[in-house]
């Protein structure tokens, strides 16, 4: 339940500002489609700590390419 709200907000992060805001993710797949992926396979809490944890590496001096949910 509360992995499916999570989703729905990463959604809607998608749908909104996400279109608005010029493309910057350096991994693939996007940090956002990385968030929904984890938490439908492994739920909110350990899936929102991997979510999390991929946020925090996107930043300029992180790391680039494919880096797919484990």
């Amino acid at each position: 339940m509360i992995a499916k709200g999570l989703i729905l907000l990463t959604r809607g992060w998608q749908l909104g500002p996400s279109k608005i805001l010029p493309p910057s993710c350096r991994y693939q797949p996007s940090c956002s489609a990385y968030a929904i992926t984890a938490l439908q396979r492994y739920g909110a809490a350990k899936g929102g700590w991997l979510a999390l944890k991929r946020i925090c590496r996107c930043h300029p001096w992180g790391g680039q390419g494919p880096d797919p949910v484990p």
